[in-house]
């Protein structure tokens, strides 16, 4: 079931991760207005199950006063309402609170943030510890998203058979980690690649939205434009099995776009996301409608 919108509110971000899957970086480009967030939340209440909306990106907080505006119109059509940052801004207690003073007076009910070494190596501590602090000062419920490093993924823990590396960890390689971080990694054969683990493609659960109308239930793969077609109508006409991509997904996962397609391909692939996102960027010009945008795919 469908209940959370998630805005994209800007592709751009202060920083350019290794194992980022939109592939956001300071030159990159794509930002809401606030009349196509205002199109998008005269939508939402239609869609009779949305509970949450989110703010993320790229980093929101770029873009501090149209992201506040964002929230406060959510909050008064009822929603709950989140924000992801990298938290760039917490360079001290103080300054932190400043910058969620106005989060705080508008109830937000989710305040998650990326607290790793891909974002601030070994000064992550450091930063991390200010902004809790000042979320916890302020009343913010706040979460944090870790990814670690997927080398460290790979090796045993205690719930793992004796020499079974643990494959993909939190890592979902997509976009820039496909460049930066598969090397010297185990990988599965193609043809046991028969799933998709990580989307629910047919009841969907939640939905990134873009500037430029991409309304994406994984990043890069989309049902539709909302700036061309209602967003409430989108999500009522669409039927999972018919779409192109989705359609093999959900039949048997990457492999079968491989099949469908006769795409040319590997033997190995470290996991599922992996074979499936190399897949759709082959087939991004056969199916403009439903594969983007291009940056995304590292295409420009």
């Amino acid at each position: 079931m469908l209940e959370g919108i998630h805005f994209l509110l800007t592709y751009n971000c202060n920083f350019e991760c290794e194992h980022c899957f939109l592939n956001c970086s300071p030159k990159s480009e794509g930002t809401f207005t606030f009349s196509q967030i205002k199109k998008v939340l005269d939508e939402a209440p239609k869609i009779k199950s949305i509970k949450w909306i989110y703010f993320e990106g790229g980093e929101p907080f770029l873009y501090y006063p149209l992201m506040l505006e964002g929230i406060k119109l959510a909050k008064d059509k009822g929603f709950k309402v989140g924000v992801v940052t990298n938290f760039y801004w917490a360079k001290s207690i103080e300054d932190a609170e400043i910058w969620l003073k106005a989060l705080a007076d508008l109830g937000i009910n989710d305040f998650s943030i990326s607290d790793d070494y891909f974002h601030y190596e070994e000064k992550v501590e450091y930063f991390s510890k200010i902004a809790k602090i000042a979320a916890k000062n302020l009343n913010i419920p706040i979460n944090s998203i870790k990814i670690e490093n997927p080398k460290k993924q790979f090796l045993l823990n205690n719930n793992q058979e004796k020499g079974k590396p643990i494959i993909g960890g939190n890592i979902m390689f997509r976009g820039r980690a496909i460049d930066n971080l598969i090397k010297d990694l185990p990988k599965k054969k193609w043809d046991t690649l028969k799933e998709c683990p990580y989307e629910d493609l047919e009841g969907l659960g939640r939905i990134h939205l873009d500037c430029f109308g991409n309304t994406q239930i994984c990043q890069g793969l989309s049902i539709g434009n909302f700036l061309e077609h209602n967003l409430s109508e989108l999500i009522k006409n669409y039927s999972p099995k018919d779409h192109p991509i989705c359609g093999p997904l959900i039949r048997g996962g990457p492999l079968q776009l491989i099949k469908d397609f006769n795409l040319e391909h590997e033997n190995k692939y470290v996991d599922e996301c992996h074979l499936c996102f190399l897949a759709r960027k082959a087939l991004i010009d056969l199916y403009p409608q439903y594969l983007g945008p291009r940056h995304i795919y590292g295409l420009e």
